[in-house]
């Protein structure tokens, strides 16, 4: 449900990132980026991945094509090892874009990924969830659609995301159909594609083409993907398969190498951007030989590990730091860039869940990053989908959107004639411009009790994650599918009936 526009749970939704109300736009910042590197400590890091890039190399795994791609536009390519001339993949990515738009089916829900926007999506991947009955277990396709809806129904999400959770109820070969659907048809936003094998990516764009038309996919771009580097070095076929598919078909790719720094990449700050930095342009100039001009993300999945368990670490100081590297490293190389969410280590949404994912979360903003992936839902390292998790992530990412916003400093944000009108010694709550301004004037949370004490202990004593449990449960009894045209749907249907028979059900 989008809410009565003009009604009261509208304007409340305006100004909190509660309820199932107006839609936020995505994020166009008006605060100026974190930078950590000067001009000196850039060209460091540049050099040294180009270092890495001529005489380490880059290995492409089981994917002849690639190889011969590479060899064909200049590489030395020695077994599955490919060594880049400096300055190769730099030239290539020339033609990536810097700024693009991702087509949603509903065009006032389209997003600018790249330049000064912020875009917030949801989880991604995890097997597990913790359900509003407080159990965790395996995800099944009725929380995969529940997260979705919840998605949908979020003001201060911008995006459908990806794989908000894995479904284990339906076969590994086939769920992909029902996610895409899902996306497709329980929410009106943006939403990922299938990167599992190349034929899920097919799949996914085949569905896109009943969605939006044939014509209307050739020619702009509807769905983002992550392809993950199988760091140390490495580009495996599923992911370039996936890769191939998706920028042959001028849709976008987010090249992430996935770096638990100490065990993927060195424990140092620098080492680790060093690395990134040589493995995103080697994958992100690897889709420009696919498609020059193929939308294409510098990504960065990055976190230190427990040098006592090896169980990664999250909300510290020193992926944040890389964070704030990389952003200036892909605006330099004129990428949009991807990085953070609302990451924690935490089992449960308690006090440690919150506040590594604050300290994630802000960096992730003050980094520049044009596309957040698992702003919200993200609990035990990426391993479960958490509802009550969810629901105050999205309330914490309202608070990120009006941060963002800057100072306004239009005559009513200079609010002279209120400091006129009140003078010395008395106060603005019933002045004129306090009067005007009271309803939007600060971000009301919808999780947090702010109360006395005897009016919280009156309404029972409820935690945090108590209220969010409330209101998620209220969401998903309130929600309303947006329409569709029953011709799509029923294209739809008949596509994925047909893909479903056409092979057996595999479970690995």
């Amino acid at each position: 449900g989008r809410g009565d526009r003009g009604g009261a749970s509208a304007r409340r939704a305006a100004r909190s990132g509660g309820g199932p109300g107006l839609q936020q736009p995505y994020i166009q910042r008006n605060i100026k980026v974190y930078e950590v590197l000067d001009e000196e400590g850039l060209s460091i890091i540049e050099a040294n991945a180009d270092t890495v890039l001529e005489e380490i190399g880059i290995e492409f795994r089981d994917d002849a094509e690639a190889l011969q791609m590479w060899r064909d536009a200049g590489a030395d390519v020695r077994g599955e090892r490919v060594h880049f001339p400096k300055g190769l993949p730099r030239s290539l990515l020339k033609t990536a874009p810097s700024v693009f738009t991702q087509h949603a089916r509903n065009p006032e829900r389209s997003v600018q990924i790249g330049g000064d926007a912020t875009v917030f999506a949801p989880v991604y991947g995890p097997p597990f969830v913790r359900d509003l009955d407080g159990n965790r277990r395996y995800a099944t396709i009725e929380d995969f659609r529940n997260f979705v809806k919840l998605t949908y129904m979020a003001p201060s999400l911008h995006h459908s995301g990806g794989t908000v959770c894995e479904p284990v109820d339906v076969p590994v070969n086939k769920r992909h159909l029902d996610m895409i659907a899902a996306h497709m048809t329980l929410s009106d936003k943006p939403f990922m594609g299938s990167v599992t094998a190349p034929e899920r990516a097919e799949d996914t764009v085949a569905m896109a083409k009943i969605l939006f038309g044939d014509r209307f996919v050739e020619e702009n771009t509807v769905i983002i993907n992550l392809i993950n580097a199988n760091s140390p070095m490495v580009f495996d076929e599923t992911m370039l398969g996936a890769a191939k598919v998706y920028a042959r078909n001028n849709q976008a790719t987010i090249i992430t190498p996935f770096i638990l720094a100490g065990a993927m990449s060195p424990v140092t700050v620098a080492g680790t951007l060093t690395q990134v930095l040589a493995e995103v342009l080697a994958g992100a100039a690897f889709t420009q030989l696919v498609r020059p001009g193929a939308p294409v993300l510098f990504g960065t999945f990055a976190s230190s590990i427990s040098m006592q368990s090896g169980a990664p670490t999250f909300g510290t100081p020193e992926p944040t730091l890389v964070s704030y590297g990389a952003g200036q490293l892909a605006r330099r190389l004129g990428l949009p860039f991807r990085t953070g969410g609302s990451l924690c280590a935490s089992k449960i949404p308690d006090a440690q869940a919150a506040y590594e994912s604050a300290n994630t979360l802000t960096s992730t903003l003050l980094a520049g990053t044009n596309f957040v992936l698992h702003a919200a839902g993200w609990l035990e390292g990426g391993l479960a989908s958490c509802y009550e998790k969810f629901m105050m992530d999205i309330d914490q990412l309202g608070m990120q959107q009006k941060l963002a916003a800057g100072v306004d400093l239009s005559e009513n944000g200079q609010a002279m004639d209120a400091i006129r009108e009140v003078g010395p010694g008395s106060h603005y709550l019933g002045c004129s411009h306090t009067q005007a301004n009271f309803q939007s004037a600060f971000y009301r949370s919808s999780i947090a009790d702010n109360n006395s004490y005897e009016q919280w202990q009156a309404e029972g004593e409820k935690r945090a994650e108590t209220r969010a449990n409330e209101l998620a449960r209220r969401w998903l009894e309130t929600y309303e599918a947006p329409p569709l045209d029953e011709g799509i749907a029923e294209g739809l249907r008949d596509f994925i009936a047909a893909r479903k028979q056409s092979m057996p059900d595999a479970f690995t």
